[in-house]
């Protein structure tokens, strides 16, 4: 994998080597301690000829200074200063690291005229150079197409000192934020991963892995999912040999007689289609079918890491999708854990399948306050929507209020979709219960009135992360296939909300 920075805090001083960048406001100003990494004035001549102002997120450089012995000066834009929140200093972040290239000494300096941001910032701004240094490399053994030399060992990782006014403060805000971006990170990987690499068996031992950080971690196999009555999770799996996976994680940080709260995830680790195929063309794609139980694994590190205040279970049903000749057929009926039954018409609408026993475990085992449930569920949101924000669908006003806040808090952007017994007619079978599909239209509303169905009068909300969660848009803290998108989001719920 691609080397990862190391991040340390320490008092204003002028660097003696390495790369220095400073930032300057609209207009070009430079704070004092910027200024003092500049005593020639390189700097200060050459943005006017670069025809640099401070635009947010634009840079400007001056290679050996003049005066200095640093190896680069480089001036990166932070825009109006009374724009600059938590999540401005964020893209800020990713804006230096998308500058680093090849240094390894790297000096911060994170002064404004009239600014001196406090701890929160300086950690905000260390947490978007760590997402934005993030690359899926591991499988590579080349450094690049025209390398022809290989290359065992990842380049040497580079040292950043953020020099700012409370280097005690930041580096102990700087401790919550880092757990939180370990889970952006291992959700990336997660999605990432090749299918031939990420079963349903091996994304297991990866939920394993969160007992190192105290997460109570149970597998549950197809033999207990069967005595369970899972028929719909396990109908979806019976086409492939890898076999299915429900992994149970609970991270109990909060006081003993507290409700949890549970996030469920749709962790399909590849998707055919099945019997009712998907084209060829992109099927690649659907490695990163597992993008909901991805943020939730995701989530439950970045919540035991920072030890998190709050009682908090995830479950994530693991499954492959595949076809051969024990695969599920369109117009089989299948009886899921809550006893209803489901015409499964097309075998392509199988994320919903696995949610339904996902949810209903959840709910009849540890009776949450609420469920949250993930899932790169369908195209139809895609078309609604785009890439830029997930769909919402709840039953819950007020649930779904924080949700909205979280998302606009953490950049990670929902807008919510309609639920009603309008839509709940177009799944009603003549065969069974209800079948997995609706007519032509509203295929995102259609599939959250399916999974209504399992969640009784639990407050619920659904995320349906399709096009969000991979091969979304880059930003300025993420340039991978696989966003870690819902991380984020619910951590920033839970922070604000749920912890006591």
């Amino acid at each position: 994998m691609t080397s990862r920075p190391s991040i340390s805090f320490a008092k204003f001083a002028a660097p003696k080597k390495g790369s220095v960048f400073v930032f300057a406001a609209d207009g070009g100003g430079l704070g004092e301690a910027a200024k003092a990494c500049d005593p020639a004035g390189a700097l200060a001549r050459a943005l006017p000829v670069a025809d640099f102002s401070g635009k947010f997120a634009s840079s400007a450089e001056v290679l050996a200074p003049e005066g200095t012995s640093v190896d680069r000066l480089v001036a990166v834009g932070a825009g109006k200063v009374s724009n600059l929140d938590d999540n401005a200093w964020l893209k800020l972040g990713g804006t230096v690291a998308a500058s680093l290239r090849k240094a390894t000494e790297v000096a911060v300096i994170l002064d404004l005229p009239e600014l001196q941001p406090d701890g929160r910032q300086a950690a905000s701004l260390a947490a978007g150079i760590l997402l934005r240094s993030y690359a899926f490399d591991k499988y590579k053994t080349r450094k690049d197409k025209e390398d022809s030399q290989p290359n065992p060992k990842a380049a040497k990782p580079a040292k950043v000192t953020i020099h700012c006014a409370d280097p005690a403060a930041a580096k102990k805000a700087f401790a919550g934020e880092e757990a939180v971006v370990d889970g952006v990170l291992l959700a990336r990987d997660l999605v990432n991963e090749p299918a031939n690499a990420l079963g349903p068996i091996e994304f297991a031992e990866r939920v394993k892995a969160l007992e190192q950080l105290g997460v109570e971690v149970e597998i549950l196999t197809e033999k207990e999912m069967k005595k369970l009555g899972m028929g719909s999770l396990l109908g979806v799996a019976q086409g492939s040999p890898r076999g299915a996976r429900l992994a149970v994680m609970r991270w109990n940080g909060g006081k003993a007689k507290d409700v949890p709260l549970a996030f469920i995830g749709k962790g399909v680790t590849f998707d055919t289609g099945g019997n009712s195929m998907k084209p060829a063309s992109g099927m690649e794609d659907m490695k990163g079918d597992m993008g909901g139980a991805a943020a939730v694994t995701g989530l439950m590190h970045a919540l035991a890491a920072r030890k998190a205040k709050a009682n908090v279970v995830g479950v994530i049903g693991l499954v492959e999708n595949a076809v051969d000749g024990h695969a599920q057929r369109p117009g089989d009926i299948v009886t899921s854990m809550s006893g209803q039954t489901i015409e499964v018409l097309n075998t392509d609408a199988e994320g919903r399948l696995v949610l339904a026993d996902a949810l209903w475990y959840a709910n009849d085992r540890f009776k949450p306050k609420f469920m949250i449930n993930l899932a790169t569920l369908t195209g139809a949101v895609m078309v609604a929507l785009g890439q830029h924000y997930a769909g919402l669908f709840s039953n819950n006003d007020e649930l779904a209020g924080r949700l909205f806040g979280a998302g606009q808090a953490s950049q990670e952007r929902l807008w919510r979709m309609p639920l009603g017994p309008e839509y709940d007619k177009l799944i009603d079978s003549k065969n069974a219960d209800m079948k997995n599909i609706g007519g032509r239209y509203g295929g995102a509303i259609i599939a959250a009135q399916f999974l209504q169905r399992f969640v009784k009068d639990t407050p619920w909300a659904h995320l349906d992360i399709a096009g969000t969660a991979m091969g979304a848009p880059s930003s300025e803290i993420n340039q991978s296939w696989g966003s870690g998108f819902g991380v984020r989001l619910l951590d920033r719920l839970v922070r604000d909300h749920y912890e006591g």
